[in-house]
């Protein structure tokens, strides 16, 4: 639509089925590519990717042309169709359901971009069902401790 100027970045997080760590060092790059490419495809622009082997964080900025919902089905599925086509993982790949999706003025991208960056080191300190929690506690999500992303062990 002419004359729509807009200026969203949205941070999604979301886990493996089960809270599995099947995400590997070997692929994890290629696997971001491909999500990279997808929101790309869908006139959205990446900023930061980047997660552990049970889950992934998206900071992006996002066109109103789409919904929310429809992009990250669409990431979902074809994320999880590409991993189980490449053979990645013994049995059926598959991403848990739902997700997490959190917005952010431009001023505070560079941070969230960091923050994104260094999972790894991030993790050392807090569990992910801990930083997940946290983040539905600092936007004030109202959420339901049955659906809350749960390890399986």
């Amino acid at each position: 639509m002419p004359n729509t100027y807009t200026q969203i970045h949205i941070q999604v997080v979301f886990a493996v089925q089960n809270r599995q760590s099947l995400i590997s060092r070997i692929w994890k790059d290629e696997l971001y590519q491909y999500i990279t490419g997808i929101i790309q495809n869908n006139n959205h622009k990446v900023l930061q990717i980047n997660g552990m082997p049970d889950h992934i964080h998206i900071l992006f900025g996002m066109r109103p042309t789409q919904s929310l919902s429809e992009l990250m089905k669409q990431v979902k599925q074809h994320s999880s169709k590409w991993i189980n086509d490449k053979g990645f993982v013994n049995g059926k790949f598959s991403w848990q359901s739902g997700y997490g999706a959190f917005s952010y003025s431009k001023s505070e991208v560079p941070r969230i971009i960091h923050y994104i960056s260094n999972q790894e080191a991030h993790h050392k300190k807090i569990k992910f069902q801990d930083e997940y929690v946290k983040l539905l506690k600092d936007f004030d999500v109202d959420y339901d401790e049955r659906y809350i992303l749960k390890s399986v062990f």
